[in-house]
């Protein structure tokens, strides 16, 4: 009877666990594609591009991973007033959309709802009790 419980068990977290890839499959994101130029035309100025890269070097997530990865804000942007009109155009380019990405706030919530079942599940295969009050 033990062994039919535990079977019971399992397919009934499989059953959850596909309904809920169904709703999450099922929401659609926004997909964005386009052509790339191959050169600048009407890019704005310098002026724009370098205020644009500044702005997104000062971000905090980015100033922490430049000194992660051993690099000051500061030699960053001595490397980036040395760029070409053209390299600056594309970083600043990549840049927004870089910044469009970040307030990714549905994400976070489906990841740690994820998290929870997860954590669920495996307390309740250790044969732990949880109890919400």
């Amino acid at each position: 009877m033990a062994m039919m419980r535990k079977a019971g068990w399992f397919v009934a977290v499989a059953v959850m666990m596909a309904g809920w890839m169904g709703v999450l499959g099922s929401v659609r994101g926004v997909a964005e594609a386009g052509v790339i130029a191959s050169s600048i035309e009407d890019g704005g100025s310098r002026a724009e591009d370098m205020a644009k890269v500044q702005s997104f070097l000062e971000n905090k997530v980015v100033t922490q991973k430049l000194v992660d990865y051993g690099v000051s804000p500061a030699e960053a942007m001595e490397k980036v007033k040395t760029m070409s009109a053209q390299d600056l155009h594309r970083l600043a380019t990549l840049t927004d959309r870089a910044a469009a990405g970040t307030s990714d706030a549905l994400g976070f919530l489906i990841g740690l709802a994820i998290l929870v079942i997860l954590i669920i599940v495996i307390m309740k295969l250790m044969n732990k009790e949880i109890v919400v009050r």
